[in-house]
């Protein structure tokens, strides 16, 4: 019959308590890996705080993950788009100094706004879901919704009485996207919502908002002068107001998968 020193069992118990430890406060990423860091720091000859180190990252690195993971989540973001993705080149309309100034988030510290002007497909909801990624990605909330989505939804709130649940969601996170304002027609009350949730984030918390609709046609576009002036007012008192006025971005990229297509064609003709 073979008999465990005393040593190797005290071993045995400890490592064996200390993998309950970490589970016990749910470092379940570092229960996992004990083990194995045990074995590199005999391999390796680590210190204690050297292996303590290594088996706690691997929990913050796990941890982290989740917590971005559950951004994006919320976020909402229609596609994983970052800065590396725009071709500044192909779009000469954008100004890229500004946009790369912007993408450091620097506008977030003092509630600044962001406003893309431009016709359709010249990359203004590229940019501002790379911008809305670069947040989530510092650790913010973000969220990315449309004009008519934001005000289909406060208008459901209204018609069921939550309306002051809908306005506290829309001024919770750091950064808040409104998409497309100005492509479709809102209803009576969708620019009377919008302006409420500008209000409400009003020196509180950063908005982006794309647009094709003009600055000084807002009045005209959304039937209420005096709600689209108040709005303005709002959104230009802190912001960087990105106009573009370039070929459409969007466009190119059909015509350039056009063109391989035609040529694959033709490649198999001759």
């Amino acid at each position: 019959m073979s008999t465990t020193s005393p040593t190797k069992m005290s071993e045995a118990r400890r490592f064996q308590q200390l993998r309950g430890h970490l589970s016990y406060l749910k470092l379940n990423d570092a229960a996992e890996a004990l083990n194995r860091v045990c074995d590199q720091a005999r391999a390796e000859g680590l210190s204690l705080t050297a292996a303590l180190e290594r088996l706690l990252e691997i929990e913050v690195e796990a941890t982290e993950a989740r917590r971005l993971a559950s951004r994006l989540r919320f976020a909402c973001l229609p596609e994983p788009w970052t800065l590396n993705d725009f071709d500044f080149a192909a779009q000469p309309g954008v100004d890229e100094k500004l946009v790369r100034d912007l993408a450091t988030l620097r506008f977030l510290d003092d509630a600044s706004n962001v406003l893309f002007v431009g016709p359709p497909g010249v990359g203004k909801t590229m940019l501002a879901v790379a911008l809305a990624r670069a947040t989530v990605d510092a650790g913010h909330r973000v969220y990315f919704t449309t004009a008519a989505e934001l005000s289909a939804k406060c208008h459901k709130a209204a018609l069921e009485g939550r309306w002051k649940t809908c306005m506290n969601f829309f001024s919770g996170p750091k950064l808040l996207v409104i998409d497309e304002l100005g492509y479709l027609p809102l209803p009576e009350d969708g620019a009377s919502a919008l302006f409420q949730v500008i209000n409400q984030r009003y020196l509180k918390s950063s908005t982006i908002l794309t647009t094709n609709v003009g600055i000084a046609d807002w009045a005209g576009a959304f039937g209420d002068a005096t709600v689209a002036a108040a709005m303005l007012d709002r959104l230009l008192h802190r912001a960087a107001v990105v106009g573009i006025d370039g070929p459409s971005y969007r466009l190119r990229g059909h015509q350039n998968q056009a063109e391989v297509l035609r040529q694959g064609v033709n490649a198999r003709v001759s």
